[in-house]
C-alpha cells in the first residue's frame, strides 16, 4: 500500500510540475501577444481549437480502450476463489488450521427460486435505486472518489450491486484507479447485455455469506434449514446484513448485537422503499428467527481462527480475504492450544455434572511480545446446547478479585507497602447509614460486605491480604488510592472497557467492572515482563498471492509501571506461604521448584470464576460460567476453574524458561512508620493508641503529614468503629482509643452483605 501510496503521489507530482510549466511558458507567451491587438482573437481562437482537440483525443482514447473490454467469464468464479482463498497456519507456518475454499458450498438456483423477500432486502440495503441506474452511481461515485483522494486506499467505490457483481467476477484485485474506471465501464457494458432480475441474480448467487457458504440457496439451507424461495421477510433481512461483512455479522461470532442492529436496519429501508407495509414491518421486528447450528469441522483452533478471521475482515476487507490469496502466520502455539481444548472439553463436561457450570474458556500470551499463544472460547466450539461458537474468551465478564492486583499496584505508586496494614474488620461503606448499619434516611442502601468465610482477621498486612484475597482491606484501599485512578491505570494496562467511576464505585475492586478474558490475562502480562505492556497480537505475518509482505510483526512495548512495582505484586503472587492460611500449602496453586505468580476471583452470586497466572514467560487466564450468565453451584474458583487451569498450566511448564521473579528491593526505612506497617501506635505514656489508618494518612498525599482533622473524611467514623469494635472482641489490651469513637458500645451484629471474591 505504501509503494502504490508513493507511485501515485509521484505521478500527481510530475503532473503538477508540468502543469506549472506549461502555464508559465503560456502565460508569456500571451504577455508577448496580447501586446499585439490583432493577435488577441487568433490567439484565443486557437487555444479553444486546442483544448477542443485535446478533449477530442482523450476520449476517443477513453472510448476505444472501453470498447476493447470484454465482459468477464461469470462462471468462473468458483475456480478463481478456491486458488486465491485465504490460508491461515499456526506460528510454525505447518499446521493448517484453516483454509476459507475447503468445501466451499455454494448450489446455483434460478431467479424465481429466491425469495422476493431477499431480493428486496439486498436492494433495500445495498443499491435503492438498482431498479433506476444504468450500472453506476455518478453521485456515489463522486463521494468515493474524494473519499480515495485523501485517503489515497483506493477502497471507496460507491458500488451498485451491478459493480459488486462485476468486482467478483475480475481477476484482480488491485486497489487502483485503472480497475475502478474498468469496473464502472464493465457495469455500464454489463447493464446493457443483461436485465436487471439476471443481474440480481449472479449477486445473489455469489455473495459470500460467512465462512465458505456463497449464494441464496445455501445461505438459507445453512442457516434456516430451508429453500431459498421460503424465506421470512426476517430471515431475507438476516442474510441482506450479512452479506456486508459475513464474519463480523456473523450469528455465530460475538458480535449478535451488532447483527440485530443491521437486520434491523434492513427492514427499515424495506419500510421507507416500500417493500414493507408497517404491518408487515411489525410483524418482522417482533419474529424470533431461530439459527442452525453451525456445520463446518475443517478448522483447527475455531475460536482463534474466527477472532483472526475478524481482524482480517476488518483491516483488508472482505473480498481481499476471499479472492486476495493471502497466506496469513498467526501467533498459536497449536500444541498448547490442541492440548487446551482437550482439557477444555473434559473439565467442562464435569463441571456441568458437578458445578452446573456448563463452559470454560482459556487464554495463553507470551508477555514479552503479547502474542497469543492459545485460544479456547469453550468448552467445544460445536456444542451448540452451551452456544459453544460464542467465544467467552472476548467476552465482557465481571472478574472477581483477579482485578485486585492493579489497585495495589495503584496502591504501591502511592507509597503504600506490602508491609501496610490493613484492618480487615466489619466496616460500614455507605455514608448514607451509620457505622453500625444502619440507614440514616429512608431507603438508604447499606454497604457491608464480608468474605466466603464470614470472618474478619483483624491487622493485615497488604501482602497477606493480597495473597488470602481479603475483600474488607480491598475495598479500603481502593477508597484510599481512588477509583479514578485505579481506573487509569487498568486502561493503561490494556483494559479499555472500563467506564467511569460512577458506574461501579467501591465494587470496582471486587470485580464490579466488566472485562474480557483475553485483555486481562494480557494486562497480567505487564506484571510477569516487569513493567511494560505489549499490546496482544494474533499475527506474525501476511503475504499476498505474489508473495509481497503485507504485514510483519514488531514488538512494541510501553514501560506503564515501574520494575519495582511489578516485582513486589510478582512477589506477593507468588509467596505460597503468604495465602497458605486461605488455600492451603498444598493447593493446586503452588508449583514445587517453579516460581508461579496467581490470583484467583469469584463474583457476587457465582456466575464467573476466574483465575490468572503467570511466569516471566507465559500468562494463562482461565474462566468457567455459563453463557447465559446464570449462577453456578456456591462454590469458589479454586474449585471451579483452578484444577483445569493446574494442568494446562503444569502441562505448559516443562515448555517455558525455568525461572524466578526477581526479589523487590526492600521497604526504604525512612518510610512513613504506618506506611511500613507499624500500626501499633503508643502515646507519650505508653499506652497503646490504635487506629484505623485514616487516622494517620491522608488519602490525597498518603507520604505526607498525618491529616490534622481525620474526622473530615467521610469515611473516618465507620472505619474507626470497625476497628475498635475488633479490638474489643479480639485484642482488649491494644484497645485504646482517642476522640469520639472511643466510648462506642458493641452492638449487637447487623446484616452484612455476602460478597465472595477469592
Amino acid at each position: 500500500m505504501k509503494g502504490l501510496k508513493d507511485t501515485f503521489l509521484a505521478e500527481v507530482r510530475y503532473i503538477i510540475g508540468a502543469i506549472d510549466n506549461f502555464a508559465i511558458m503560456a502565460i508569456n507567451k500571451f504577455r508577448k501577444f496580447f501586446k499585439n491587438r490583432k493577435f488577441r482573437r487568433r490567439v484565443l481562437l486557437n487555444a479553444l481549437f486546442v483544448i477542443l482537440a485535446i478533449g477530442i483525443v482523450c476520449t476517443s482514447i477513453v472510448m476505444v480502450w472501453a470498447f476493447t473490454l470484454k465482459i468477464p467469464d461469470l462462471q468462473s468464479f468458483d475456480q478463481r476463489l478456491v486458488s486465491q482463498s485465504t490460508k491461515i497456519y499456526d506460528s510454525t507456518g505447518n499446521v493448517l488450521l484453516y483454509d476459507l475454499s475447503s468445501q466451499v458450498r455454494r448450489t446455483v438456483v434460478p431467479y424465481d427460486q429466491i425469495s422476493q423477500n431477499l431480493k428486496n432486502a439486498t436492494v433495500a440495503i445495498e443499491d435503492k435505486d438498482f431498479y433506476n441506474h444504468a450500472g453506476i452511481q455518478p453521485t456515489a461515485i463522486l463521494r468515493a472518489f474524494f473519499a480515495d483522494l485523501f485517503t489515497l486506499k483506493f477502497s471507496q467505490g460507491g458500488s451498485t450491486i451491478t459493480q459488486q457483481v462485476v468486482k467478483n467476477s475480475l481477476l484482480t484485485n488491485d486497489k487502483t484507479i485503472g480497475r475502478k474506471i474498468k469496473e464502472w465501464i464493465l457495469s455500464i457494458k454489463l447493464e446493457k447485455v443483461l436485465d436487471k432480475d439476471s443481474i440480481l441474480n449472479l449477486y445473489l448467487n455469489n455473495t459470500p455469506y460467512g465462512g465458505t457458504i456463497y449464494g441464496a440457496e445455501e445461505a438459507s439451507q445453512a442457516y434456516f434449514a430451508k429453500h431459498a424461495a421460503d424465506l421470512t421477510v426476517s430471515e431475507a433481512a438476516y442474510l441482506a446484513a450479512m452479506a456486508n461483512a459475513p464474519t463480523y455479522y456473523s450469528p455465530y461470532g460475538a458480535h449478535r448485537d451488532a447483527l440485530e442492529d443491521r437486520k434491523n436496519l434492513v427492514l427499515k429501508d424495506m419500510l421507507s422503499s416500500g417493500y414493507l407495509t408497517q404491518d408487515q414491518y411489525n410483524q418482522a421486528m417482533a419474529e424470533k428467527v431461530q439459527f442452525q447450528s453451525q456445520v463446518t469441522n475443517s478448522i483447527k483452533a475455531p475460536h482463534f481462527v474466527m477472532y483472526v478471521k475478524q481482524y482480517l475482515e476488518a483491516k483488508y476487507g472482505d473480498e481481499m480475504l476471499q479472492q486476495g490469496g493471502l497466506k496469513v502466520i498467526t501467533t498459536l502455539d497449536y500444541p498448547l492450544e490442541e492440548k487446551s481444548e482437550e482439557l477444555a472439553k473434559t473439565y467442562g463436561i464435569q463441571n456441568e455434572k458437578d458445578n452446573n457450570a456448563s463452559n470454560v474458556a482459556l487464554v495463553a500470551i507470551d508477555p514479552t511480545n503479547g502474542q497469543i499463544r492459545a485460544m479456547v472460547g469453550s468448552r467445544d466450539y460445536f456444542d451448540t446446547e452451551i452456544d459453544g461458537n460464542f467465544n467467552v474468551a472476548t467476552a465482557h465478564r465481571q472478574p472477581g478479585s483477579t482485578f485486585k492486583p492493579i489497585v495495589y499496584s495503584e496502591a504501591f505508586l502511592k507509597g503504600y507497602t506490602p508491609d501496610t496494614v490493613l484492618f480487615d474488620a466489619k466496616t460500614e461503606f455507605s455514608t448514607s447509614c451509620s457505622p453500625d448499619g444502619q440507614p440514616l434516611t429512608a431507603g438508604a442502601n447499606c454497604y457491608s460486605p464480608v468474605d466466603d468465610d464470614d470472618q474478619f482477621l483483624g491487622p493485615m498486612t497488604l501482602r497477606d491480604a493480597l495473597a488470602q484475597s481479603r475483600n474488607i482491606p480491598a475495598i479500603k484501599l481502593l477508597y484510599l488510592v481512588g477509583i479514578q485512578d485505579s481506573i487509569n491505570l487498568a486502561k493503561s494496562m490494556g483494559i479499555t472497557s472500563l467506564s467511569t467511576p460512577d458506574q461501579y464505585g467501591l465494587t470496582l475492586v471486587l470485580g464490579g467492572g466488566e472485562v474480557s478474558l483475553l485483555e486481562l490475562t494480557n494486562a497480567y502480562g505487564v506484571f510477569a515482563s516487569g513493567g511494560y505492556l505489549s499490546p496482544e497480537s494474533s499475527i506474525i505475518s501476511i503475504q499476498d498471492a505474489q508473495g509481497n509482505t503485507l504485514e510483519q510483526f514488531s514488538t512494541s512495548t510501553t514501560q506503564v509501571l515501574p520494575t519495582q512495582i511489578t516485582d513486589e505484586i510478582s512477589d506477593i503472587l507468588s509467596d505460597n506461604v503468604a495465602r497458605t492460611p486461605a488455600f492451603g500449602a498444598t493447593s493446586p496453586l503452588y508449583f514445587p521448584g517453579r516460581d508461579v505468580a496467581v490470583k484467583t476471583g469469584t463474583t457476587n452470586d457465582y456466575r464467573d470464576a476466574w483465575v490468572i497466572g503467570y511466569t516471566p514467560h507465559i500468562v494463562i487466564g482461565a474462566w468457567a460460567g455459563n453463557n447465559d450468565n446464570t449462577p453456578m453451584a456456591k462454590k469458589i474458583s479454586r474449585y471451579l476453574i483452578v484444577p483445569f487451569w493446574n494442568e494446562v498450566m503444569s502441562w505448559e511448564l516443562p515448555r517455558v524458561p525455568v525461572e524466578t521473579f526477581p526479589a523487590p528491593a526492600p521497604v526504604d526505612p525512612n518510610t512513613k512508620p504506618i506506611l511500613k506497617g507499624d500500626w501499633q501506635m503508643y502515646d507519650a505514656n505508653g499506652n497503646p493508641n490504635v487506629h484505623s489508618i485514616l487516622y494517620w494518612v491522608n488519602k490525597s498525599n498518603p507520604t505526607g503529614p498525618a491529616p490534622t482533622n481525620p474526622y473530615a473524611d467521610p469515611q473516618f467514623n465507620s472505619w474507626e468503629y470497625g476497628v475498635q469494635q475488633w479490638l474489643q472482641q479480639h485484642m482488649p489490651n491494644l484497645h485504646g482509643p482517642v476522640g469520639a469513637t472511643s466510648t462506642v458500645p458493641i452492638l449487637p451484629p447487623v446484616t452484612t452483605t455476602p460478597i465472595v471474591s477469592d
